[in-house]
């Protein structure tokens, strides 16, 4: 089966042509017409008890068709807890486990949290009734900063800790460090950032027949039939969930709200469609954002500058409940690439869990691999220079050898391949390494400040390793695949035909691609983590062989000739004392033509059978005004090891993509409350996303190594951009600063903390 990969062409993506001419059917393209309307009434406080709700005078309102509270759904027999990981501390004990109400039950703990919904004819009316509420909400002290302590949000969580995770060997790892010629130690923040996706959140639902249509812009709609059907205690078979056009995901849209499943009572409740769309503020009070955390992390060296001893102490930021699977996949994934690229004897990871008064923190925009990645390349960048050693020998010193793999990191995961040296040269030739002194000097005479960073990253693909593929013979030679994951945009209506074609001969123009319905695909795992094209083609390829098992007894019968003589090339059948040499719609229409129905519709499900890891170097140079603090960045080079690629053309789109936000983090991205819990960054007018002046053109280059894990011998690439982009631009504002004597700067670098810190050197050294 290692044959078996795609011809690597770059397709250009066909679902581009509705899309840029306004053509995409997204969630309000989607809705029924003439469906109710409903508006969310949010707590306008960070914390604080609930002392009155009148819903009296709003209930009586024009338009108005019901207001559901919490009692409302606890008196329809919902389940109305939502559901929160919970992370193992590190004595053993279970981490806390508060409760988190889908609607506000007796106190609010964030702004922006739902309270009631109300339902209406339009959504002007829902909003009307909306102010006519009575709400009286009596203040508590919000606690916002990352830290145990404070005013206390849960019964269940002293001192606000919800967990005290940890991971390796402790005692291992104090004694690298006892015994370490050099030890270097850098504290590191990674800023909290929105999600910002394209389309807002929102959902709509029918209830008929007793059964629940539910359609939602997610990233998968198995999960939330799950999560319907055992919150509103209906059977599987009764919820139906549906998925069209996506307009972003970025990991944000893999989880519920509680938004959705009101909009799913309220419709049964008055059986008419239900309609729910957030605002662009709504959503970035409510939706869950990402990254938050501080860590302290620490290197130890021996006298040859090898690592001995890596360790990392980290506060992460809840938020004011426990997430539904964020916080415990970002700590799994921390510690999957916590080592990197680096053959490192022992490791210490630690995390606190920490709530807060503010919205959730869940996993989204790569959450886990760019935290872990950019502590360790953080800290590596300023071990190197705190040495004297250049950061790329550094680095070069202390990989894991090609003649090393498989190897076993310290924290107990297998890497099967890489070859990590010769990507490295060859991103140092991409980039024009030996150029910078010039372009660094040529700068110098403008009175600007020049720097350049270097990242190597790893990351590994995440969730379900199984997926279903089912192909279909459609009349008129049309064939259909249907998909167990969901595009948000990352083109795989291309990506899948192209695949499929690749392996059967079908004309990719002729398959159609059929995702985001729980009814029509029985069983998948949705899309996050970089697992979908890995895993779909992995089923798609069991499709096939199921396919081509099927039809080689019949098309043996047709040809007259015994079965093990019939053979398919990967275009056509063919066997010796045969001219025929039928394709595979060919011998579908055969079989459609003889009532051999059983023929035409072939399904797999199909599991990897390990894990695979994309790797690549991030070279950023970045230029300063020291005048002014206005930075931009001039070049940017990546080199990618993401094994076989299907698409080289999509691929490279999702790098570009992935380091568009890694730069707005870096640069631009920030948010902001107040310390009285009140989010200052709501808008944006107050929330900086980059723009196309703000993003230099990306050179990027590939270097395969193929994966043993899978037999396509691909690694996964949708979130690779992001995780190398922090550490790489980070490190660039470091290099360009370090002549200046400035040590430390934090993300994001905007043009007055770069003015600041260099004017605060500047005044101390007067």
């Amino acid at each position: 089966m290692m044959d078996k990969f795609g011809k690597s062409q770059p397709v250009r993506r066909v679902e581009d042509i509705r899309f840029l001419t306004g053509q995409g059917r997204y969630l309000e393209d989607a809705a029924p017409v003439g469906a109710l309307r409903a508006w969310v009434l949010r707590s306008p406080v960070a914390h604080g008890t609930i002392t009155h709700l009148d819903l009296d005078m709003a209930r009586e309102a024009e338009g108005v068709q019901a207001i559901l509270t919490l009692a409302d759904l606890e008196a329809a027999d919902i389940n109305v807890g939502m559901d929160g990981a919970v992370v193992d501390n590190r004595d053993g004990s279970k981490g806390s486990a508060p409760e988190r109400p889908m609607l506000a039950r007796d106190r609010v703990r964030f702004v922006g949290e739902p309270i009631a919904v109300v339902i209406a004819e339009t959504l002007e009316q829902a909003r009307d009734a909306g102010e006519m509420i009575e709400l009286d909400i009596d203040d508590l002290p919000a606690k916002v900063e990352l830290a145990a302590g404070g005013e206390q949000l849960h019964a269940e969580a002293p001192d606000n800790r919800a967990f005290d995770w940890g991971m390796g060997d402790e005692a291992a790892t104090e004694a690298a460090f006892a015994s370490a010629a050099h030890r270097v130690a850098l504290q590191v923040e990674d800023n909290r950032i929105l999600v910002n996706t394209m389309e807002p959140r929102g959902c709509f639902a029918t209830w008929a027949e007793g059964r629940l249509q539910f359609t939602y812009g997610g990233q998968g709609v198995w999960a939330m039939k799950k999560q319907l059907s055992d919150k509103l205690g209906l059977a599987s078979e009764a919820v139906h969930v549906t998925t069209p056009d996506v307009g972003g995901g970025f990991g944000m849209k893999a989880m519920p709200y509680p938004e959705y499943f009101a909009v799913a009572h309220a419709a049964r409740l008055l059986g008419r469609p239900v309609f729910w769309m957030s605002d662009r503020s709504e959503a970035m009070l409510s939706d869950n954002a990402g990254r938050d955390l501080t860590s302290l992390a620490e290197l130890a060296f021996d006298a040859d500058l090898r690592i001995t001893g890596y360790r990392v102490h980290s506060h992460c930021n809840l938020g004011a409940y426990n997430s539904h699977f964020g916080q415990p996949v970002q700590t799994q994934l921390f510690s999957r690439v916590l080592a990197g690229v680096y053959d490192i004897d022992t490791t210490w990871l630690r995390v606190e869990g920490i709530y807060t008064n503010t919205a959730q923190v869940d996993a989204y925009r790569g959450a886990g691999r760019p935290e872990a990645i950019y502590v360790l390349e953080r800290v590596m960048d300023h071990a190197a220079r705190e040495l004297g050693v250049d950061p790329w020998e550094l680095r070069r010193r202390n990989f894991i050898r090609a003649d090393q793999f498989p190897y076993k990191t310290a924290t107990d995961e297998t890497y099967d391949v890489g070859d990590f040296h010769q990507l490295l040269t060859r991103t140092e030739e991409a980039a024009d390494l030996a150029g910078f002194a010039q372009r660094k000097a040529a700068d110098a005479l403008r009175g600007n400040l020049r720097g350049v960073g270097l990242c190597y990253y790893i990351e590994s693909i995440l969730g379900d390793p199984s997926e279903s593929a089912e192909v279909a013979f459609e009349e008129e030679g049309r064939v259909s695949i249907y998909v167990g994951t969901q595009s948000n945009g990352q083109g795989h209506e291309t990506v899948y035909a192209q695949f499929l074609a690749d392996q059967t001969g079908i004309p990719a123009a002729d398959i159609t691609v059929v995702q985001g319905d729980s009814d029509r695909i029985a069983q998948g795992g949705g899309t996050g983590g970089s697992r979908s094209v890995t895993t779909q083609a992995n089923a798609t390829l069991a499709a096939v062989d199921v396919m081509i098992e099927a039809f080689t007894p019949f098309l043996a019968e047709q040809l007259g000739v015994e079965p093990a003589s019939v053979v398919f090339d990967g275009e056509q059948f063919s066997a010796p004392g045969s001219n025929q040499r039928p394709t595979l719609v060919e011998a579908a229409e055969m079989a459609r033509a003889q009532g051999r129905h059983e023929l035409l519709r072939h399904t797999a499900r199909a599991k990897l059978p390990g894990r695979s890891f994309p790797n690549g170097a991030h070279v950023a140079e970045i230029v300063i005004d020291p005048e002014t603090g206005v930075s931009h960045v001039d070049r940017y080079t990546v080199v990618d090891d993401f094994g076989n690629l299907i698409n080289p053309l999509l691929a490279e789109g999702q790098v570009h993509g992935g380091v568009a936000q890694g730069l707005g983090q870096a640069l631009l991205e920030r948010v902001v409350y107040d310390a009285d819990g009140q989010l200052l960054t709501a808008s944006f007018m107050d929330y900086a996303l980059p723009r196309a002046a703000d993003v230099p053109m990306i050179d990027v280059g590939f270097a395969p190594v193929p994966s043993t894990q899978n037999p396509m011998g691909m690694k996964g690439c949708g979130e690779a951009g992001t995780v190398g982009a922090l550490a790489a631009v980070a490190n660039a504002v470091q290099d360009a600063v370090w002549d200046r004597g400035v040590r430390q700067v934090e993300m994001p670098y905007t043009p007055l903390r770069l003015w600041e810190a260099l004017r605060n050197v500047a005044d101390a050294a007067e």
